[in-house]
């Protein structure tokens, strides 16, 4: 399970999609988008995704279910508009 944060989710999603970028997602082939969270400001992002990596693969798998039930790849169908 990836956690990051980005300033063009767009691109982000695009990135992981087609392993563009070295590392955990493209060894472990994690391409999915299971979960986000829009803020305001970079510093409330990087709280959160501290917060996030601190926690059990199990919290993070509920946190998921708040609004993801059925674990579907968010990224199909996403309005992306929306973050620009």
């Amino acid at each position: 399970m990836y956690i990051g944060i980005t300033d063009n989710l767009e691109r982000r999603i695009s990135e992981h999609k087609n392993k563009l970028i070295p590392g955990f997602t493209s060894k472990y082939n994690i391409s999915r988008l299971m979960y986000y969270e829009v803020f305001g400001r970079v510093e409330d992002a990087i709280a959160a995704e501290k917060k996030l990596k601190g926690w059990s693969r199990q919290k993070k798998m509920e946190l998921i279910r708040t609004i993801n039930p059925i674990t579907k790849d968010l990224a199909e169908g996403l309005n992306l508009e929306m973050f620009r």
